[in-house]
């Protein structure tokens, strides 16, 4: 019996390993092009068996509509170009295993019942996008139920004017495993938007020049982003009802507007945030309803506010932060706290260190009795650095009696981290 088992484990095995042998010898590459047999994308696509690959020439094709039904590869030779003259949708994926590489597509018509994209991936699997170039599109790359995709390197520009005539850069719903990596998105509405995403990664992404929110994702948990950048954006990155991430050596720049922010997180727990750095945002970090973070070795460098911690939020740890150059460090909204401070460096720490161990003999409270009046009365901004502000906070610092007497780093830095 195991003799015969094993004959049958073999000879599997060689039926496998022949019938991949024999797929791809019987592969065929189809051209398309001006002199090729296939003249346009849509007839080479149909005539296409699985596994073969559409090698599309150098030139313009004026073409909408078109639909990947089988596992193929679409490949761009010298970057053509696929204009959709604003009459819809380009191309529309609805098989697992295709991959589509080196193609420009522009000018997709837009749609608020049809959600029209340049290239838009209907329950698959394992789809690969790279390398291609989107140009003046509603929604760039749209993914709907599909796992385990790949969206590297691709170049996606938009000329939104308007939230709500513009979709997003990359957009994926109901997806999970996806790696969205190297790409460079700008003027949509959302720069990168995940929905109901678990178990994915976006690393290397630019993001900047967007509408709204540079990344934006909701209910979305068990996510890794790492070494992106997100440049001024009108909003930041939004980041809400979602738990287990982590966000590490990314870029928060220059995201200004009077609701404008680098990070929102709203909802959130459980997470890991660090090593990031947030520079010259209206707000680096803005926390409502956030629990159970660990917020350390960031950088905040130039912002109005460095941190706004609603007084929703319990549990979060901030250790190893640096504070630099910041109009307010932390601001909050209520005198109960129950978050811990350790190990910080505040640029506007005024204390000593006796003992020499680089770390200071008092404790640091970051909140201001200013902060707390702006965040109370908003139009109070306007007598910031005023002689009556200066007094106001020394006061409070010598006799504390309206800021969290809890929101105190006991062991600041005495040396930039």
């Amino acid at each position: 019996m195991k003799s015969n088992s094993k004959f049958i484990f073999l000879f599997v095995g060689w039926m496998l390993l022949w019938l991949v042998f024999v797929s791809s010898a019987l592969a065929a590459d189809l051209k398309v092009g001006p002199n090729s047999r296939y003249k346009t994308i849509a007839a080479a696509v149909a005539a296409a068996q699985p596994g073969d690959r559409v090698l599309v020439q150098q030139g313009l094709y004026q073409e909408t509509d078109i639909t990947i039904d089988k596992p193929i590869s679409l490949v761009g030779i010298n970057n053509p170009v696929v204009d959709g003259a604003l009459k819809g949708q380009i191309l529309t994926i609805t098989s697992s295993r295709v991959v589509v590489k080196g193609i420009t597509f522009k000018n997709v018509q837009v749609s608020h019942l049809k959600d029209h994209a340049a290239i838009k991936v209907v329950e698959s699997r394992w789809v690969t996008l790279e390398d291609n170039t989107i140009e003046n599109a509603y929604f760039g790359i749209y993914l709907q139920r599909s796992d385990s995709c790949t969206i590297r390197n691709n170049v996606i520009r938009g000329q939104g004017k308007t939230e709500t005539s513009s979709g997003n850069a990359i957009h994926l719903w109901y997806c999970d495993y996806a790696s969205i990596e190297g790409n460079k998105v700008s003027g949509h509405r959302d720069g990168i938007y995940l929905e109901f995403v678990k178990q994915s990664r976006a690393t290397n992404n630019l993001s900047e020049h967007n509408l709204r929110y540079g990344l934006h994702f909701m209910f979305s948990d068990g996510n890794t982003y790492r070494h992106n950048t997100f440049r001024k954006n009108g909003a930041g990155v939004a980041v809400m009802y979602t738990k287990n991430i982590i966000m590490e050596h990314n870029r928060f720049e220059q995201n200004w507007g009077s609701a404008a922010y680098g990070l929102l997180l709203k909802e959130i727990s459980r997470s890991t945030i660090a090593h990031n750095e947030f520079t010259r945002n209206t707000t680096g970090i803005y926390m409502e309803g956030s629990s159970k973070l660990s917020i350390s070795d960031n950088e905040f460098n130039g912002n109005g506010w460095a941190v706004r911690l609603l007084s929703s939020c319990e549990e979060d740890t901030f250790r190893l932060n640096n504070f630099i150059g910041n109009t307010f460090d932390i601001a909050t909204n209520g005198n109960s706290q129950h978050n811990h401070f350790s190990g910080n460096y505040w640029d506007k720490y005024a204390g000593y260190d006796l003992d020499k161990n680089k770390v200071g003999d008092v404790p640091y409270r970051p909140v201001s009795l200013y902060s707390m009046v702006v965040e109370k009365v908003p139009s109070s901004i306007m007598f910031m650095r005023s002689f009556i502000v200066d007094l106001m906070d020394a006061v409070e610092k010598v006799f504390p009696a309206f800021t969290p007497e809890k929101l105190l780093d006991e062991q600041p830095s005495m040396v930039r981290l």
